[in-house]
């Protein structure tokens, strides 16, 4: 399998629902699109190649991102995951990062 194959798969795997899980995935891919990728390594190998080519992944993201319109706007939208920063309004008030961040109630965490 190449790695543009490794890639497409990669992908693939994040845009189809229902395939969180890596094995899961592996398994849907060697069923219905081995016809597509004859290639398609067991579940440890996937996995390997998936790692390995962490360095070529993040270099098509980058591509991709770079082809968006929305790259030179001085703006970025992000989905994330809140992080703590700080617990209290004078230690948000205290920090660097005051002014930028938020301090707030997070339902999911109860905090």
């Amino acid at each position: 399998m190449s790695d543009a194959e490794l890639l497409c798969l990669v992908v693939a795997q994040h845009l189809l629902h229902g395939h969180s899980s890596e094995s899961r995935w592996v398994r849907y891919a060697r069923t219905h699109l081995s016809g597509l990728f004859p290639g398609i390594p067991q579940q440890s190998g996937y996995n390997k190649r998936v790692r390995a080519a962490g360095t070529l992944i993040s270099a098509v993201i980058t591509a991709l991102a770079k082809d968006t319109e929305s790259w030179h706007e001085i703006l970025r939208l992000l989905d994330s995951t809140p992080v703590p920063c700080g617990t209290s309004r004078e230690t948000v008030k205290r920090s660097d990062l005051s002014g930028h961040a938020g301090y707030g109630y997070c339902a999911s965490h109860s905090r």
